[in-house]
């Protein structure tokens, strides 16, 4: 489709595994853009250059660098945040630094070397460090006429690196490089080449219209953006039907292809539901044992209970389908919800990934997410293997 066609490498990358791709960024992306046009956030480009403000604002974001970056020797911090062949791009709130991204651009090389990144830990949900980012790019790009950025990254800062379109491949030729930056012990070199033409301070927008294009044209291919009416029955808070409702009564499945002898359908057999519906109790057990395993895991604690918004204000906002264990563990106990293991592995399986898409790599929301669902698929799969080989 014209328009949809993504040709540099540059790009390919922000459309592949990167956060930019989805819905929670968009949805965080757009409400930043309205604080920054409100005036309520900025971002800002400073150096060391004796005014009063800006200094303030350099031992702000220095104060930031050292409360996050404990293993960076204080003295190297504040050398290099003052050291006026660096720049430092901050967001700041009510006149307060949140954070911001200290570099060094090497203007005959056209490439800059990112010294120092990190937000305020109280502001670490909120989508700022990827807005910065795209400051930075944007602003490299068109006010230093850089074309590429290189940094070292530890190993808790390569996922956040990675989701902004840095690769530990250097494809940048080493002759414009080598002999300008410093070698760092235990960190990762990453570069991320910056596009000429990417709006990169408007890219939800971009993706907006994309996803327009995209949907447009899977209306010339399909019905599937025909709406039938709902089925009038009520739900408990778990997502629970109160009363059974016939797969047969709902309005556009048969037109969408589906056939009677297609109810309760599994790759696992063994767990398969009866035609009248009647979850298997060989499933049900399974499920709940997984979900006694998974509760008693040290990185539980976080989705034990749905999220309350007092301690994350956006979160409903942003992750449009929420997911818990006290949620999943309703719908087990129910024995009506889920007819194959398939549904049960989705809803696991969604929750990580909404822990994933709303919090930061260095987070440690985040950080539980990637270890307990390791636990997950490896506890549901050594309990597949165990019941088939108790079978044979």
């Amino acid at each position: 489709m014209q328009g949809l066609t993504v040709k540099d490498d540059a790009v390919k990358s922000i459309f592949t595994e990167n956060l930019q791709t989805h819905g929670a960024y968009c949805a965080r992306e757009e409400s930043l853009k309205r604080e920054e046009e409100a005036g309520e956030i900025k971002f800002v480009c400073v150096s060391n250059d004796k005014i009063d403000e800006h200094m303030i604002w350099l031992i702000e974001l220095k104060t930031i660098f050292t409360r996050q970056l404990p293993n960076m020797p204080k003295e190297y911090i504040v050398r290099l945040v003052m050291d006026r062949r660096h720049k430092s791009v901050m967001v700041i709130r009510r006149n307060t630094v949140v954070g911001g991204i200290t570099y060094r651009p090497y203007f005959s090389q056209k490439f800059g070397e990112i010294a120092f990144c990190a937000i305020a830990a109280n502001e670490q949900v909120k989508g700022y460090g990827t807005r910065l980012m795209n400051h930075l790019k944007q602003r490299a790009r068109d006010v230093d006429g850089l074309t590429h950025f290189l940094t070292y990254a530890d190993n808790n800062a390569v996922g956040y690196f990675h989701k902004q379109g840095f690769t530990k491949d250097i494809f940048l030729e080493k002759e414009r490089w080598h002999g300008y930056i410093k070698d760092y012990d235990g960190g990762i070199l990453m570069e991320c080449k910056i596009d000429s033409k990417f709006p990169y301070t408007d890219l939800s927008s971009m993706i907006h219209r994309q996803r327009q294009s995209i949907d447009e044209k899977i209306r010339e291919l399909s019905n599937c953006h025909i709406v039938y009416p709902g089925i009038d029955f009520q739900k408990n808070e778990a997502g629970i039907p109160k009363r059974i409702c016939k797969l047969e009564d709902i309005p556009g499945l048969r037109e969408a292809g589906w056939s009677p002898d297609q109810w309760g359908h599994t790759r696992f057999k063994y767990f398969n539901a009866s035609a009248d519906g009647t979850v298997n109790p060989k499933l049900t057990g399974f499920m709940l044992s997984v979900l006694k395993a998974m509760l008693g895991h040290v990185d539980a604690w976080p989705f034990d209970k749905p999220v309350d918004v007092r301690d994350a204000p956006d979160y409903y906002h942003v992750i449009r389908d929420p997911m818990d264990l006290k949620t999943m563990s309703r719908r087990v106990e129910s024995e009506q919800y889920y007819v194959t293991l398939e549904m049960f592995i989705a809803d696991a399986r969604k929750m990580f990934a909404n822990a994933t898409n709303y919090n930061s790599p260095e987070t440690v929301y985040y950080k539980c997410a990637i270890r307990l669902e390791a636990f997950f698929s490896s506890i549901v799969q050594a309990g597949i293997q165990s019941f088939l080989h108790f079978q044979q």
